[in-house]
């Protein structure tokens, strides 16, 4: 045999053995352009990027907490009367309470004039009082500004609208009267001689159940 036909023989050896090693080792033929027990690097996420997030800002008009269910709490009874409005058309609940509260308690603290108010819508609970607050206002013999049975006409000047705002509230249930089990109250120079237990004493009102 020449010398060229030995290198072809040989050659020709070579290539089948490397097939035959190749073909028993599944994939190697196709890894052997990558790195061999290269470390696998984990992809860490990075810790308090937000992507894409939409910032909602607050509702200011919602930002106040509740209380009682649906009623809005706020911070002191003062901003829950500035945050009333005298509405268009008042109701006659609305009207005979503002009333009440006008001619009771006009130039008492807020705390006193909501006090009234709560006398009123305790009677209306009660079972020994009419169920409305107009009729509790023009009982006979209960308020004594009442003339006719109606509550007379006020100029809406701003202690009126006070006493609507009050009134708001009151029927909103928007805030804790200091006087909430009240039934009764007169001026402090009065001596009704009443022998009821007393609740609070408010201004120029003492408050009793």
């Amino acid at each position: 045999m020449s010398f060229a036909n030995r290198v072809a023989t040989c050659a020709t050896m070579i290539l089948t053995a490397a097939a035959i090693i190749g073909a028993g080792t599944p994939g190697f033929a196709q890894q052997l352009d990558r790195a061999i027990n290269a470390p696998v690097v984990a992809t860490v996420p990075e810790v308090g990027v937000v992507q894409d997030a939409e910032i909602t800002e607050p509702d200011t008009a919602q930002a106040d907490t509740l209380q009682d269910g649906d009623t809005v709490a706020y911070g002191t009874l003062d901003a829950a009367v500035a945050a009333q409005s005298v509405p268009d058309d008042m109701g006659d609940e609305l009207q005979c309470m503002a009333g009440a509260i006008y001619f009771e308690a006009k130039g008492e603290p807020l705390s006193g004039q909501l006090a009234v108010a709560e006398v009123i819508l305790n009677r209306t609970k009660s079972g020994n009082f009419p169920k409305s607050v107009c009729s509790v206002v023009t009982q006979r013999g209960q308020f004594s500004f009442v003339r006719g049975g109606h509550v007379p006409s006020i100029p809406s000047n701003r202690q009126y609208r006070t006493a609507v705002a009050v009134a708001r509230v009151a029927l909103a249930d928007s805030w804790d009267s200091p006087a909430s089990s009240a039934m009764y109250f007169h001026a402090r120079q009065a001596t009704p001689g009443w022998h009821r237990q007393q609740v609070a004493a408010i201004g120029n009102h003492i408050f009793y159940r």
